[in-house]
């Protein structure tokens, strides 16, 4: 299938998962490929950006697609299912312009100008806020006009087929102290690099490489927030109520994939006293995977940002994560043998289900939080 064949104009009123629905045999069929020689799923990339996946969460009035995360996480989920990897790059991209449209309706956020970029101008945007958090990393240095930036922004999905990268700083602050800066800089930018180090596991084809940052002039006018180092703040509140849903529908995908083809493989073998169990294990752990994602979609869609959203995003998070990785254990059990073959697909899904592990807030952070608030205890002890 060639990008041309699949070009349309986005419309207010588009059946993303239809148009999802065109492109995913193609993305499926060089899933392989990208995952043994690590590289970036560039077929992919073409096919969502001329389907207007990369505009899609962009409100109608700016020219965008006018989707809602909702709507995006199905699109994930079944991008998953083909190929993981160009689900989560393109959950990191869409996790972004979520926030900046969620933002712009509840806060009137002054987001408006990077949304009607990235409709204009057709925008891929990366993310290091993973790597990042709440204590940032780098050194922002004040000079006139601006700041000069130098840091090293490791796990930035797409960044092969990005433009603008969303990041942080810390400036010594001579009377607030650690500040983080947020702000976006070109990735074609005087001392931006791209380093070739995503060479992983799983999820191989996510591009996520290192980007440094050297002596880079971020301008005053371009730095959008400023907090304290540290310390959770209302901006990060929103991130975890809306992020995460869509990033771990790319993950319930891969399950989803997983046992699909578990499900066809075991339908051949004859019949046996345990495989009914191994494929009922298997649709337990899915159905949760399943279950807690929905619960996080509709926080996502519905939810007032703040410690209890969060809480309940993160306990989300680990629960799909932990239910996700056992859906694909399981769909190897029941597979068999045939499972430790790379043909099948199934040893792929393996390694990129991995990654669930390792996104914020990982499991044991999770359980903290979550204890601090139940016990009403400060979250920033």
């Amino acid at each position: 299938m060639s990008v041309a064949s699949v070009l349309t104009a986005p419309t207010p009123t588009a059946d993303w998962a239809e148009r999802a629905g065109r492109i995913v045999d193609a993305i499926a069929a060089h899933a392989a490929a990208h995952d043994a020689d690590d590289s970036f799923v560039d077929e992919a990339y073409a096919l969502l950006k001329a389907e207007g996946f990369f505009k899609a969460l962009v409100p109608v009035e700016f020219g965008g697609g006018g989707a809602d995360v909702a709507e995006m996480c199905q699109v994930i989920r079944r991008l998953g299912a083909a190929c993981g990897s160009t689900a989560l790059a393109f959950a990191m991209h869409s996790h972004l312009v979520a926030v900046a449209a969620w933002r712009w309706r509840h806060q009137a956020a002054p987001t408006e100008g990077l949304l009607k970029r990235v409709a204009a101008e057709d925008l891929v945007l990366v993310s290091s806020g993973g790597s990042d958090w709440l204590d940032s990393g780098g050194v922002a240095t004040r000079v006139d006009g601006g700041f000069t930036i130098t840091a090293r922004k490791p796990f930035s999905s797409g960044s092969p087929a990005g433009d603008l990268l969303s990041t942080s700083a810390v400036w010594a602050d001579p009377d607030g102290g650690p500040t983080v800066l947020h702000f976006a800089v070109s990735l074609k930018a005087p001392g931006v690099s791209l380093m070739d180090t995503w060479h992983t596991l799983g999820m191989r084809g996510t591009g996520s490489h290192d980007i440094v940052l050297t002596d880079v002039f971020v301008p005053d006018a371009a730095v959008s927030g400023r907090r304290p180092q540290g310390p959770w703040h209302p901006l990060f509140h929103i991130i975890s109520m809306i992020a995460f849903a869509l990033i771990y529908s790319a993950y319930v995908g891969v399950a989803e994939g997983a046992r699909a083809t578990a499900l066809t493989l075991a339908r051949r073998k004859a019949e046996d006293e345990t495989l009914p169990l191994l494929v009922g294990e298997m649709e337990n752990a899915f159905a949760t995977a399943e279950m807690s994602l929905e619960r996080m979609i509709l926080l996502a869609e519905t939810g007032t940002p703040g410690a209890e959203a969060t809480n309940r995003a993160m306990i989300g998070r680990t629960l799909t994560g932990r239910a996700a990785i056992a859906t694909v254990e399981r769909a190897m059990e029941v597979a068999g043998g045939a499972a430790f073959y790379r043909a099948t697909g199934l040893e792929r899904a393996f390694r990129d289900i991995q990654g669930a592990r390792f996104h914020p807030l990982q499991e044991k952070p999770q359980q903290r939080y979550s204890g601090r608030v139940a016990l009403g205890w400060d979250i920033d002890g």
